[in-house]
């Protein structure tokens, strides 16, 4: 299928499980720095995507965080970003690594949810 015929044109947002939506809403506003979106209560705003914080065990659902589907968060110091939230109490699993083409560093948030600080220092082939 070409993608003149994709119906699919976009990503609207991605959904954040949490326990407790303000304590995640804390958190990504408080320790991360992300910018709340005016169209929902627990909507942040990252480029030109929506995270949506929402509660599963308020639906029916169970809970469960969202592992090995890191959100990759652009940044353009790494060291300096991880440092940074180190001070404010983000744990980090592991060293900052370099994978050939960019950086990751990995931690999670309140709940659970896989994150990633990421910076691409090599060109696109």
């Amino acid at each position: 299928m070409s993608a003149l015929n994709n119906p699919i044109t976009g990503l609207d947002f991605v959904g954040i499980p949490t326990q407790n939506s303000e304590k995640s809403l804390q958190f990504y506003t408080e320790v991360l720095g992300l910018e709340k979106d005016t169209h929902g209560k627990y909507d942040l705003r990252l480029g030109n995507t929506c995270l949506g914080i929402w509660e599963p065990e308020s639906m029916g659902m169970p809970f469960a965080p969202q592992k090995n589907a890191h959100l990759s968060l652009h940044v353009e110091d790494i060291e300096k970003t991880r440092a940074e939230l180190e001070a404010k109490g983000v744990v980090f699993q592991g060293d900052t690594f370099d994978t050939g083409v960019c950086y990751m560093a990995l931690f999670t948030d309140p709940d659970g949810n896989d994150l990633m600080l990421h910076h691409r220092y090599a060109a696109k082939s």
